[in-house]
């Protein structure tokens, strides 16, 4: 597994105003938004292009487009769909697919309860988008999804991760398939309830509110 942290003032910047329990879900979402595409730049780092004839209005060249068969975008509900528009923004011509997963409090295990995916993701480059690598239950679950479909190349995008989590996460791929995360940060801990400390709180009930 390799894991790229950010290192970018922009970043810096804009994971410090996410952090602050004042700012509002109007600001929180645009700066998510915000965050997503710089991340996305560095997730996309290694996405499969192919050569393309193309006609300047000067002169024929030839330059590169996205390969077949295309990327597939998977925001993790709900909290995942607050990232989706960044990092389709750089990845307009991907697919999206969508993963309901959510987290039992009690056994911290994660739960599915809906799934929007092609059946045979062979060959397909996979972007998870879930704001929060916390105890890694989530992700391992979703990208177990992603190999039992044939998916062997999957880029997690990340707001912020802990460390526990992203032990987890490692001890669980093996060396079953390439798996890349891209974070802002990594932080100190989990607390006793599995929140990422310093953290930035739940980041669906900022993105939405509470429902």
């Amino acid at each position: 597994m390799r894991l790229h942290v950010a290192d970018h003032p922009l970043v810096a910047h804009k994971l410090t105003v996410l952090r602050d329990a004042s700012t509002s879900s109007p600001t929180f979402r645009q700066l998510v938004d915000e965050l997503v595409t710089l991340l996305a730049y560095e997730a996309t780092r290694d996405v499969r292009v192919e050569p393309a004839d193309i006609v300047t209005p000067v002169a024929p060249t030839t330059g590169v487009r996205i390969a077949d068969p295309s990327p597939i975008v998977v925001p993790i509900l709900r909290a995942g769909l607050g990232m989706l528009d960044g990092m389709t923004r750089l990845l307009p011509t991907a697919e999206v697919g969508f993963l309901g997963l959510r987290r039992d409090e009690e056994t911290l295990e994660a739960i599915t309860y809906a799934n929007r995916l092609p059946d045979d993701l062979s060959g397909r480059q996979v972007f998870l988008l879930d704001p929060m690598l916390a105890t890694g239950g989530t992700l391992v679950a979703s990208i177990d999804y992603m190999l039992d479909r044939g998916a062997r190349e999957v880029t997690v995008v990340c707001l912020l991760a802990a460390p526990e989590g992203l032990a987890t996460l490692e001890a669980a791929v093996g060396d079953r398939a390439e798996v890349s995360v891209v974070v802002a940060a990594v932080d100190e801990r989990l607390n006793e309830k599995a929140y990422i400390v310093p953290g930035l709180g739940d980041a669906g009930d900022r993105l939405y509110g509470i429902v």
